[in-house]
């Protein structure tokens, strides 16, 4: 028999199970924190061990998205250090919270997919037998759950990830490497939002408000919110992302560089400076309604960008709706004003990522395609800063972003490889 290669190069597959002891991974070092076109190197590491119950994948093509960007920044959260205060050795990171691949190996007890099929990799890890799981808590609210590739480490940035085996859902056929690798983050994410947090879920007949329409997550949560029945208006950052937005069921698009009351809440002490606020956002209000063709204020809000929005989300919301944020990218300290939500009995409702009944949902609704996964780019490896770059700086394409991993070329849906010697 033939004896494994240590290290196999970017698109080079070697034969199915084989287990080099290197790979290729995109690493982040604290030395290097900053902007993602610094901070992230591709370099040599082992390739992660294999515990019970864990999957090792091969990792085909894996998506772009913020988790990466904070990592890099070492901020809000020095991740690496975070570990290490725990005990974990490694001085780096391995960033990448969603990907898709093939099982190369698997640990014991991990029976649910076999070695050779194809996969997608979800973004969020807990204990399995943590006491509040096993009360019935629903394990994405768990204590000890963690975003995978942001707060733990061995991403999908690599030729290989472990992860446990709930992490993963059959890829969907119909999709590329690149197409399957970039959808669960924000699809998944934006599922969670929209349809987990009763009773306020889309119905038929509701406005649903979509900050950041162009986005990887306002791409998903448009089509959501249209395939459930509900009405979709988008928001964007300039008039050239509309059409994105119209194209996947958007009713209306508001661009928000119209407008220049973002930011924190004025004290409503300051009369002229909460005057001028209120205004901005009864204009902004005003614009929802011609979206709509009628009066009638969003009984959801789909908020992520967080200090900047957060007071006029929460204004704008309907009597007795609901505003469900997953994130603050443009800052953490959200402003509300609480009259708006006591006096009419609005809900300010925190999501994070979604379980795995949540992400098999999307996934089923992928391989049904009655969801496009938004792929506006791929790139190679080589280039995953550059991507990360772009989305740091909002440069970025509509839609989602992938970079090939082990995947020879774009457009593969599929992969045959030989058992070896």
């Amino acid at each position: 028999m033939n004896m494994p290669q240590d290290l196999y190069e970017l698109g080079s597959v070697p034969p199915l199970g084989e287990v080099p002891r290197h790979m290729y991974a995109a690493l982040i070092r604290p030395e290097r924190y900053g902007l993602p076109q610094n901070a992230i190197k591709v370099e040599v590491v082992d390739v992660p061990p294999l515990g019970p119950g864990q999957v090792l994948v091969m990792i085909m093509a894996a998506g772009i998205n913020y988790n990466g960007i904070w990592a890099g920044l070492g901020a809000p959260v020095d991740v690496i250090a975070a570990r290490q205060k725990k005990g974990d050795p490694h001085a780096f990171h391995i960033a990448g919270s969603e990907g898709a691949g093939v099982v190369w190996a698997t640990g014991e007890g991990a029976t649910r997919f076999g070695v050779g099929e194809h996969v997608v990799l979800g973004s969020l890890k807990w204990d399995e037998t943590a006491d509040d799981i096993r009360l019935g808590t629903d394990p994405a609210v768990s204590t000890s759950q963690r975003a995978w590739g942001y707060e733990l480490n061995f991403g999908t940035f690599a030729q290989f990830a472990v992860v446990d085996e709930y992490q993963l859902h059959p890829k969907p056929e119909r999709l590329t490497w690149e197409q399957a690798g970039c959808y669960i983050a924000g699809g998944a994410t934006a599922y969670r939002q929209l349809c987990g947090w009763p009773p306020h879920t889309v119905r038929p007949g509701d406005p649903v408000l979509v900050w950041g329409g162009s986005g990887s997550l306002g791409s998903m949560a448009i089509q959501l919110v249209d395939l459930l029945g509900g009405v979709p208006i988008a928001v964007v950052s300039s008039d050239d992302k509309a059409e994105h937005c119209l194209r996947l069921g958007a009713r209306g698009v508001i661009n928000r560089s119209e407008f220049d009351h973002w930011g924190r809440l004025p004290d409503h002490d300051d009369h002229a400076a909460y005057q001028d606020w209120l205004g901005g956002a009864r204009a902004f209000g005003r614009r929802i309604w011609d979206a709509l063709g009628e009066r009638r204020s969003p009984r959801i809000v789909f908020e992520h960008p967080g200090q900047d929005t957060l007071p006029t989300s929460l204004y704008v919301c309907d009597n007795g709706g609901m505003v469900v944020t997953c994130a603050g990218t443009s800052g953490y300290n959200g402003d509300v004003d609480l009259r708006f939500l006591w006096m009419f009995q609005k809900r300010l409702q925190g999501s994070h990522c979604a379980n795995a009944r949540e992400t098999r949902e999307v996934t089923n609704l992928m391989a049904a395609g009655k969801l496009d996964p938004c792929l506006s780019r791929t790139a190679p490896f080589a280039d995953i800063a550059e991507l990360h770059q772009l989305m740091y700086e909002n440069a970025h394409p509509p839609g989602n972003m992938a970079v090939l991993v082990n995947a020879p070329e774009p457009g593969m849906t599929t992969l045959h490889v030989g058992a070896g010697a």
